[in-house]
């Protein structure tokens, strides 16, 4: 946005420096992006008349200027510009200037014999322009000595700034101004457009067949206007911005664009097929546009039409078919509420930029239609007469109405700002808030009409489009029940802390940043990852399948209880949450074997399903191996049994920190193994920690698995975190270890580890390993009875053992093992 420093003055009553107003200008959130301050590089250059010019006596094409700077003296000019001449009025560069159009700074000399003090400069020369056929020539009424950047009008400093997307109200120099006022940095001027005394109907009429992309237009007539050049100070603010002047009416609509940011468009009555302009829907017609190209305009796009067709792209770019120019006699203005959304869509397809565009896609203001209409009117008949007629209109004006509440306590909490409830109620009435209630604690304020930034989903218009818009209503009504409450307090704050000036918010510096980086994951989710590379570490291949299958193989592995089925499951056959992942593991192995996998190690740690309470989800490490080991040339290939799914799971557990000595096994499986050759993990009594196992024969056949196939279960929830404790060093002791074996005779029902349990006991200071190396029944054992050897490691600290002491812990274990299982000291 850009604007000069006397146009905003027309606005702002303010005495502030330049410098003031771009420091304010930044500090409340319109950062100042460049200033352009044409009349201090050309401060030096003064109107001067040309009191005599001369032949040059040694050159043809130079001329001698005897020249009246202006300040009582006259000076020599050699000048080759062949529009030299007595008596004019010319621009005078004194010696020292820097000419920027050169880039060289002027010195007294001597050109072919004849001194020359300074330089009659041209435009180019200046900066101004490419023209360089000659010196500047001034009007005789021109006042010699003025500063000709002053007389000419460029010492007036063009500000550009950067708007914020939601901002549509900053895209006008009365809202840049407003909010200087507001920040204390002068007095928003009254302006109230003059009235406009109507005659007659007018010579169009609206007609409106799409309002959800134009809810309101307004138009009037002016008939006997005689276009032509516009006025000086209106090209130059035009020009100050990178405008180009049209014409009159052209320039008006322009001038409004920037000056109200409200966006017109003036049309050539007597181009106009009919009595009236239809605002609808684009039919794919084309039509060459104001800017020299075809526009084609399709069903998503609003288009303002006459009999004849599609004339303009409704708030992007009018026709050049019914454009004004200086053989327009009557005008028709248009000033309508486009929906923005529709605006924003339109543009991004055809891919046109405009003044208007850029506008109406942030939101102007709704009510300024009829206030801007006057003030065009008026403009256009001081400036190029004629007579207004009434005006005509199309839909109704839209209810903006709506309020925002703020609570003091979050300038504080949220914005970091000691800023008084006072100072806040003040602020916001200065930017056009009016108050509607307050209480100690926070204010209620109307939102204007301009500022549809803050509470927008009430806002009607570019919220919910139809089908052709590409938005749902479910859009528009969640922003609604979103914005309402949290968003307009935020804005509010917003307002009040960048009138405040942001500048003045204390910097809060960042946390400082650790030497050592926190841990990215919870002790129990690296406890997952650890579990996953001990099984893949172990040859098996992880996989990640559904967590709901059918019921029929769900009921295999558990429960299935009503509650777990799905309502609405992908396929029929995919019902049933699973009560474990080794039902879905099972599935895949069973689907390779049939494909000639037949040996295979598979796991998967996710979740199993008991109930659909929150509690009723564990995450369970599961692996299934079917067929046979891999080949290798430490031992030949075998069948994977029972012991394998054993030691997978024992070395999960190990991994995790689960104390070996501690977990005991016992023979009470779930129905998918088999019963006489699986078990269950436990830590103590009442922790059951999972199961392992070969799978029961009656499941392998139903699901098509290898007979044989083993599995096991682990519940990664019933482990217990490990204990944070500071390490201690290692204890080596100076002795060597002994080791002794031990055969015991018991009854086949006693286990092997419930010996090593007792032999350990024996001796806590002395044992430090008690291992199982032979079990065997047959020959030379009575019936119903097993020999159990077990080797026992002996770990002397204080000094060597005597042999009376072997003996006396010997002893001390066969009496342990015999009475913790009634076994016998084999003889």
């Amino acid at each position: 946005m850009k604007f000069t420093l006397s146009w905003l003055k027309t606005h702002l009553d303010t005495d502030a420096s330049l410098d003031a107003i771009a420091e304010t200008l930044s500090a409340i959130g319109l950062e100042v992006e460049s200033i352009a301050d044409r009349g201090a590089s050309l401060a030096p250059f003064r109107i001067a008349r040309v009191i005599e010019a001369t032949q040059h006596p040694n050159a043809d094409r130079l001329r001698v200027c005897r020249v009246d700077p202006g300040d009582g003296t006259e000076v020599s000019v050699v000048c080759g510009a062949p529009n030299a001449r007595t008596g004019m009025r010319a621009v005078f560069a004194p010696p020292g200037s820097f000419v920027p159009g050169t880039g060289i700074t002027l010195k007294v000399g001597e050109i072919r014999g004849v001194p020359s003090a300074g330089m009659l400069v041209s435009e180019r020369e200046l900066g101004l322009g490419d023209s360089h056929d000659g010196i500047i020539d001034l009007p005789d009424d021109a006042p010699v000595g003025t500063p000709y950047a002053s007389w000419a009008g460029l010492d007036d400093p063009v500000i550009e700034i950067g708007v914020t997307p939601n901002r549509g109200d900053a895209f006008a120099v009365r809202g840049v101004a407003r909010d200087l006022a507001a920040a204390g940095l002068g007095t928003l001027k009254p302006w109230a457009p003059p009235p406009i005394a109507a005659a007659g109907a007018s010579a169009i009429a609206w007609q409106n067949a799409y309002p959800e992309a134009c809810p309101w237009v307004l138009g009037r007539t002016v008939r006997g206007v005689r276009n032509g050049e516009s006025p000086d100070w209106l090209k130059r603010r035009l020009e100050s911005v990178g405008l180009r002047p049209i014409n009159a009416l052209v320039d008006i609509t322009n001038f409004f664009t920037l000056d109200l940011g409200r966006p017109l468009h003036v049309f050539d009555v007597g181009k106009i097929a009919g009595d009236a302009l239809t605002l609808r829907r684009g039919a794919g017609e084309s039509f060459r546009g104001l800017h020299g190209r075809d526009v084609t305009a399709t069903a998503d796009d609003c288009v303002i039409a006459d009999a004849a067709g599609a004339q303009s792209l409704a708030g992007i770019v009018g026709g050049e078919a019914t454009g004004c120019d200086e053989t327009t006699r009557d005008v028709f203005i248009e000033c309508a509420l486009f929906d923005r959304v529709r605006i924003a869509l339109t543009g991004q397809r055809t891919g046109i930029h405009s003044d208007a565009r850029q506008r109406f896609e942030r939101g102007i203001d709704f009510a300024l239609l009829p206030a801007a209409l006057d003030a065009a009117t008026a403009m256009v008949i001081e400036l190029c007469g004629g007579a207004a007629s009434e005006i005509t209109e199309a839909g109704a004006k839209p209810d903006w109405h709506r309020t925002a509440t703020m609570r003091f306590e979050r300038l504080a909490s949220f914005g970091h700002s000691t800023v008084t409830p006072d100072r806040a109620a003040d602020i916001l009435d200065r930017l056009g808030f009016a108050g509607v209630a307050r209480d100690a604690a926070s204010i209620t304020v109307a939102v204007p009409s301009w500022r549809n930034d803050i509470a927008a989903a009430d806002l009607p218009g570019g919220s919910a489009l139809d089908q052709h818009g590409g938005l749902a209503a479910a859009t528009a009504e969640t922003a609604r029940l979103g914005a309402r409450t949290i968003e307009p307090e935020v804005d509010l704050i917003e307002e009040v802390l960048r009138i405040d000036g942001l500048d003045r918010i204390e910097p809060v510096s960042l946390p400082g940043a650790a030497p050592v980086p926190s841990a990215s994951l919870t002790p129990r989710q690296a406890r997952t990852v650890r579990a996953r590379r001990v099984l893949a570490a172990r040859g098996m291949a992880e996989c990640v399948t559904f967590s709901f299958l059918d019921r029929a193989t769900a009921g295999r592995f558990g429960a299935t209880p009503a509650t777990l089925a799905l309502k609405n499951p992908i396929a029929a056959d995919l019902d049933q949450m699973r009560p474990t992942p080794l039902a879905t593991i099972a599935l895949a192995a069973a689907r390779n074997a049939a494909r000639g996998h037949g040996d295979i190690a598979l796991f998967e740690i996710g979740p199993a399903y008991r109930d659909v309470s929150p509690d009723g989800q564990d995450l369970v490490a599961a692996g299934l191996r079917a067929g046979r080991t891999p080949l290798s040339w430490v031992e030949p290939a075998r069948p994977a049994d029972l012991w394998d799914a054993k030691a997978d799971a024992i070395a999960v557990l190990g991994e995790l920190g689960v104390p070996l000595d501690a977990v005991t096994v016992t023979a009470d499986a779930p129905a998918h193994y088999h019963p006489g050759r699986s078990g269950t993990l436990r830590q103590g009594p009442k922790t059951r920690l999972g199961w392992f196992g070969a799978l029961h024969p009656s499941l392998c056949a139903a699901l098509d698995l290898p007979e044989g196939s083993v599995a096991f279960e682990l519940d990664l929830g019933a482990i217990a975190d490990p204990k944070r404790r500071r390490k201690a060093a290692p204890s080596l002791p100076q002795f060597q270890p002994l080791r002794r074996d031990f055969a015991f005779i018991a009854d086949a029902t006693v286990t092997a580890e419930a010996v090593l349990r007792a032999a350990k006991g024996a001796e806590r200071t002395l044992i430090a390993n008690v291992a199982l190396f032979d079990r065997y029944a047959g020959e030379k054992l009575p019936e119903g009875k097993v020999s159990l050897a077990v080797a026992v490691t002996l770990q002397p600290r204080e000094a060597s053992l005597t042999d009376a002491e072997i003996e006396a812990v010997s002893a001390k274990i066969v009496a342990a093992v015999a009475k913790a299982t009634g076994a016998t000291l084999r003889g």
